[in-house]
C-alpha cells in the first residue's frame, strides 16, 4: 500500500511496512479474546499453519526477544534456547510484552515494536507462499510476503516449531 495519508487501520506496524516499502494487504477480522489464530484463520478462510504469531519471550537475563511462529504449532523453548545460544527462553509476561512491543497482547506485530528487539523466525515460514501476521492491533491481520521478515525485519531463523 503506497497511500500517504492516514486511514482507518493505521498502526504503529503498517507505518514501519510502509516506511520499509513492504507491500500488505489488509485483514480485519472480529477479534475474540483468547481465540487466537485460529479463530482469525477461521474467519479470514486461510490456512492457519500461514497465519503467523508475534510471541514476545525472554531469555534467563529477562531479555526479550519475538519469535514468529505458525499459528498451528507451538514454539519449543528448549530447542530456541539451544539454537540462540541461551540457557532458557521463556514467554514475557502479558504486561512486560506490552511494555517491550508497545502493543496491547492479542494485538502485537512485529513490526514498529517500541525497543529493538532480536527477532526469530520459525525456517519453514519462510517456504509458504504468503502469510498473515499482526497489522498492530487486535482483529487485523497483514498479509505479505514471508521473505520481508529476513530481508527488512533481519529476522534470523531457527527451528523451533513443535505441531499442536
Amino acid at each position: 500500500m503506497a497511500k500517504k495519508d492516514k486511514h482507518v487501520s493505521e498502526t504503529p506496524a503498517t507505518q514501519w511496512l510502509r516506511a520499509h516499502g513492504v507491500a500488505y494487504t489488509e485483514h480485519p477480522y472480529d477479534y475474540v479474546a483468547h481465540g487466537g489464530t485460529a479463530e482469525s484463520a477461521r474467519q479470514l478462510g486461510f490456512d492457519e499453519h500461514a497465519v503467523i504469531k508475534t510471541l514476545v519471550m525472554q531469555d534467563e537475563k529477562a531479555q526479550p526477544l519475538v519469535v514468529l511462529m505458525h499459528g498451528d504449532c507451538i514454539v519449543s523453548t528448549k530447542n530456541l534456547a539451544r539454537e540462540i545460544g541461551c540457557k532458557s527462553v521463556e514467554p514475557c509476561q502479558p504486561e512486560v510484552a506490552q511494555r517491550h512491543s508497545g502493543y496491547l497482547v492479542g494485538g502485537t506485530s512485529p513490526f514498529g515494536f517500541r525497543k529493538q528487539v532480536p527477532v526469530y523466525v520459525e525456517a519453514t515460514v519462510l517456504g509458504l507462499a504468503r502469510i498473515l501476521i499482526n497489522g498492530g492491533r487486535r482483529g487485523f491481520l497483514v498479509g505479505i510476503d514471508p521473505s520481508a521478515l529476513t530481508s527488512e525485519l533481519k529476522a534470523r531463523t531457527v527451528r523451533c516449531a513443535l505441531r499442536t
